[in-house]
């Protein structure tokens, strides 16, 4: 790597994992390092981004999730798909270790209107 008047050349990479996508892999990672409960949620997340085809799920937006040892119930989820915010309801089942998603059921609400954002903690 050759250096102009001192500053030096900095190189990221990215990569690129099929079916599954960086997501999968991106949610895989440290998953050891937070609570069971913490788990449970952020596997069922990645899991409505997946099939939704977002780039943040949030599942507490509206209303507090309901949680048992393996499930998840987020009436008052919301997602973002391409810098705009949807209301979304979403019950997961996962096995009891929280790395596979058994079942899944979601419903996609209405656009929430840009002028709510603020109210809710949403961003671009």
């Amino acid at each position: 790597m050759k250096r102009a008047s001192g500053i030096g050349l900095a190189v990221s990479f990215a990569v690129i994992i099929p079916s599954g996508g960086i997501l999968a892999a991106h949610a895989s990672s440290g998953m050891e390092l937070i609570t069971p409960q913490q788990q449970l949620e952020q596997r069922c997340d990645v899991e409505a981004m997946t099939r939704l085809n977002a780039d943040k799920v949030i599942a507490y937006t509206f209303e507090d999730p309901v949680y048992s040892d393996h499930s998840v119930t987020a009436p008052g989820a919301a997602f973002r798909r391409k810098q705009k915010w949807f209301r979304l309801s979403y019950n997961c089942l996962t096995d009891p270790d929280h790395q596979k998603v058994v079942k899944f059921e979601l419903e996609v609400g209405k656009q929430v209107p840009r002028s709510s954002w603020d109210q809710y903690y949403l961003y671009p």
